[in-house]
């Protein structure tokens, strides 16, 4: 019996839906509410046809905007999606980066006159807060917050900063000026997002930030960590880039309006 024909879709919970053909379940799809309120995507199916069957069951059910993210070498699965009406919003690379300061040349980073790092886990989270709230609201009045990775985007309730011991901060005598959250993903560290005061920009303060949590990654014994940069990132392309790390790959996010 051919499955691609025959495939029946149901909806078995409110976010999940099942391709059935032959009384075996041969596409399964679901629908993932962000923190930040967007919905993404997944469908996984074993032919084209069932990938189309359950969109068709899927899009019509759920409010718009609707988001995915694809491995942009994979192609069919890209082509899946765009036949779905999907479009691309953004690119993002992904970098392995080496912790080796003889590798990475930190080494011999100082820090900026007035600048202390306190490190992963050791700051304090109201003074946090009051930075990440500084520096969303300096992103918001250029880029855009949208433009920040899922993991860093506005909660319902307001908040980007859910766990302060995931960040190593910046901090001078009054406040704090930069964090970097480093985040354990199975057995290798991602460097989810740096960010530095507006007005602070220009003073070295991220390069030091990132020689402060590599340098401690590495004297754990820990060679690489990854990282996702958003293309349109010049400054932090050229701050990872700098310190030798290479690109191992890029995830593209679609967009249906």
């Amino acid at each position: 019996m051919n499955s691609e024909r025959t495939a029946v879709i149901t909806r078995v919970a409110e976010r999940h839906w099942h391709a059935l053909a032959d009384d075996r379940v041969v596409g399964r799809g679901e629908a993932l509410p962000r923190p930040d309120g967007r919905i993404f995507l997944s469908i996984d199916a074993w032919h084209g046809a069932v990938f189309d069957q359950l969109a068709d069951a899927m899009l019509p059910a759920l409010p718009k905007p609707l988001y995915t993210v694809v491995d942009e070498a994979d192609l069919d699965l890209t082509s899946h999606w765009e036949r779905a009406g999907f479009t691309t919003r953004h690119r993002e690379w992904e970098y392995l980066v080496p912790t080796d300061p003889r590798v990475t040349g930190l080494g011999s980073v100082t820090l900026p006159s007035g600048v202390t790092m306190l490190a992963v886990g050791e700051a304090d989270a109201d003074r946090l807060r009051a930075l990440d709230r500084a520096v969303r609201d300096e992103v918001e009045a250029t880029v855009g917050w949208q433009a920040m990775p899922a993991e860093v985007l506005v909660r319902p309730d307001g908040a980007t900063l859910v766990d302060p011991s995931k960040h190593a901060v910046a901090a001078e005598p009054d406040r704090y000026v930069g964090l970097v959250r480093v985040v354990q993903v199975t057995r290798q560290p991602r460097i989810g997002l740096i960010a530095v005061r507006a007005d602070r920009h220009r003073r070295g303060i991220a390069r030091a930030l990132l020689a402060h949590v590599l340098g401690a990654l590495h004297r754990s014994g820990t060679p690489t960590a990854s990282a996702e940069v958003n293309e349109s990132n010049r400054a932090a392309l050229a701050l990872f880039e700098g310190v030798g790390a290479r690109r191992a790959g890029s995830n593209l996010e679609l967009m249906l309006h």
